[in-house]
């Protein structure tokens, strides 16, 4: 699987949007006229992982909108912007008050309705992303009064996100219909970046259900288990849909998930081999909250494969790792599996402490998901 940072040249984008956005721009009578559709290809860009070649054309948006300022350009360049943040280091509040300020913006003109409903449908990505239920639901609400039929890019990633809202509260039924909802409006403006992370955040769903009922000890539910064997498969798809369109968003991070699933059955030496050749560059990337998971994972790995020393040494700095900001659901993984690490290392009282701490964490998850899904049953997000 190609690193991201890898010398290689990069891939060859393949997209119909980035096509059609191309001919767009060509056929404008002015470069003004073209601001729109150039601003939507910086944005397909960034959501391919071509950061370079998008803050190339930004830059060349923003001279342009200082000699020829406008409502139009200016939403669509605080749009793009937000998205730039958002993938370029994952900088989610920064992300949100780009994204606030295009809304804002286009909400001053009729004409600029696309922009709003596109602004709300990744804010309410970025609600997801931030854990924040409530500001959530209320995007998502307002996204669908904007949005018209025809508005793929905004409706897509509206059912991305509510998609994984429903998967998070472990509806995997209803999460399948905006998944759905996604799949069309992607297919239908030829937006590939769209698919690939449709394909990507349900794999992560996913998997994320698989380690939580594996280490909880709730029981598989029927709709939602996905059995390890199949899930590799699907993880595998997402790494060869990218590889065909020329996607690099998720170089990093699709191993990762790999190596989730193998801890999970038990290929502990494949595990830690993914875990240690890409954990640190998703780190780097601005993932850092996620590490402890991973890492109490690459303690259980190391134990199983009888590294003891290692094993707790990378317990120890899993724990350190523990960001107090990470989602209550990481935090009951780290801890159950630290408690599974120290009781294979026969350390009773650490094993006692760490499963105390997720069973508090557990009970807190529970209680959230509850509160998600009551907020979004009331808030008539049911697809």
């Amino acid at each position: 699987m190609q690193d991201a940072s890898s010398d290689a040249a990069p891939p060859v984008l393949k997209s119909r949007l980035l096509k059609q956005l191309e001919a767009e721009i060509a056929a404008a009578a002015t470069p003004v006229a073209s601001a729109p559709a150039r601003a939507r290809r910086a944005m397909l860009l960034v959501r391919h992982g071509a950061t370079a070649e998008a803050r190339e054309a930004l830059t060349t948006l923003h001279q342009l909108a200082f000699h020829h300022p406008s409502p139009e350009l200016g939403a669509w360049l605080h749009m793009a912007e937000g998205l730039m943040s958002y993938y370029n280091g994952f900088i989610t509040q920064q992300a949100r008050d780009r994204l606030l300020r295009a809304h804002a913006i286009a909400g001053a003109s009729p004409a600029l309705i696309e922009v709003q409903a596109l602004a709300s449908a990744w804010l309410t990505h970025v609600a997801f992303a931030r854990h924040e239920p409530g500001p959530m639901v209320e995007h998502a609400r307002r996204c669908l009064d904007e949005a018209q039929p025809d508005h793929h890019g905004a409706l897509a990633r509206l059912g991305t996100a509510l998609g994984m809202a429903w998967h998070f509260v472990g509806d995997a039924d209803v999460a399948q219909r905006w998944y759905l909802s996604t799949r069309r409006h992607a297919a239908a403006e030829g937006d590939d970046a769209s698919l690939s992370a449709l394909m990507f955040n349900m794999a992560s769903m996913r998997a994320s259900q698989l380690r939580r009922e594996s280490l909880s000890g709730q029981t598989p539910s029927a709709s939602g288990t996905v059995q390890g064997a199949e899930l590799l498969l699907s993880v595998d798809s997402v790494h060869h849909f990218d590889e065909a369109v020329g996607a690099q968003v998720m170089n990093a991070l699709t191993p990762l998930l790999r190596a989730e699933v193998l801890t999970v059955q038990g290929a502990f030496d494949e595990a830690c081999r993914l875990y240690e050749a890409h954990l640190p560059q998703a780190m780097s990337l601005g993932l850092e909250r996620l590490g402890s998971s991973r890492l109490s994972d690459v303690a259980w790995c190391r134990a199983n494969l009888g590294q003891h020393e290692a094993a707790l040494r990378q317990a120890i700095e899993a724990e350190l790792e523990l960001d107090p900001e990470c989602e209550i659901d990481d935090r009951a993984i780290t801890h159950s599996r630290l408690a599974q690490t120290y009781r294979l290392l026969g350390d009773t009282a650490e094993t006692d402490r760490h499963q105390g701490l997720a069973d508090e964490a557990w009970q807190e998850f529970a209680r959230q998901q509850r509160e998600w899904r009551d907020l979004l049953t009331a808030a008539e997000l049911r697809g």
